[in-house]
């Protein structure tokens, strides 16, 4: 069985977001941004209701969401950064209080996992994505790109909640990457040794 890879070329992230966005695809978009830019569970994302997200009363999106995540049962808040406010209002014409936000429009429940994983395979190969990517990918996204750019591996390793380091390494594939960059920049005969 293949393990899910994260999308590791930024350019692709940016290919495979605007994939829905491009085609007005509002709905599949939002679930892709939140994927990518939460490390939220599919499961926590399609129990998400437009109420979490947006604040009826004020008329506007809300700064943060707090969830109990389905597998772990642990509360955690999660602030909603400025490319989530953008696809949200994108989608808001679709917004009603307590409708799922990620939602089948013949059932008005939310889509199901099944559905999730084929409008994220379908993205990846439209693109010609390599690699295993399916919707864990974009909580992989997440995690994979904050590594890459420096935040604290013990900050990763918390918003997983791992209880490793050793488990975030090898669920973000990075151990992998680190081997074979060595192994790629191995050329002896670019080696100058000292005398």
């Amino acid at each position: 069985m293949k393990t899910t890879q994260p999308i590791r070329n930024p350019q692709d992230v940016n290919r495979f977001l605007n994939y829905f966005k491009k085609q007005g695809h509002y709905r599949n978009y939002v679930l892709a941004i939140l994927g990518i830019h939460t490390a939220l569970r599919i499961s926590d994302i399609l129990n998400l209701s437009w109420s979490d997200v947006y604040d009826f009363k004020k008329k506007k999106i809300r700064q943060s969401i707090t969830i109990v995540e389905k597998k772990s049962k642990k509360s955690k808040s999660i602030a909603l950064n400025k490319a989530i406010e953008s696809a949200l209002k994108l989608y808001l014409p679709e917004a009603a209080p307590n409708k799922p936000l990620i939602i089948n429009q013949q059932t008005d429940k939310a889509i199901s996992r099944i559905q999730a994983y084929r409008i994220i395979r379908e993205a990846a190969e439209a693109i010609n994505l390599d690699g295993n990517i399916s919707c864990h990918s974009l909580r992989k996204t997440f995690g994979y790109h904050a590594w890459q750019n420096g935040v604290s591996p013990a900050v990763i390793m918390n918003i997983y909640n791992h209880s490793s380091m050793a488990i975030t390494q090898r669920y973000l594939g990075v151990a992998q990457d680190d081997l074979n960059a060595v192994y790629i920049g191995m050329n002896f005969q670019n080696f100058r040794h000292k005398v």
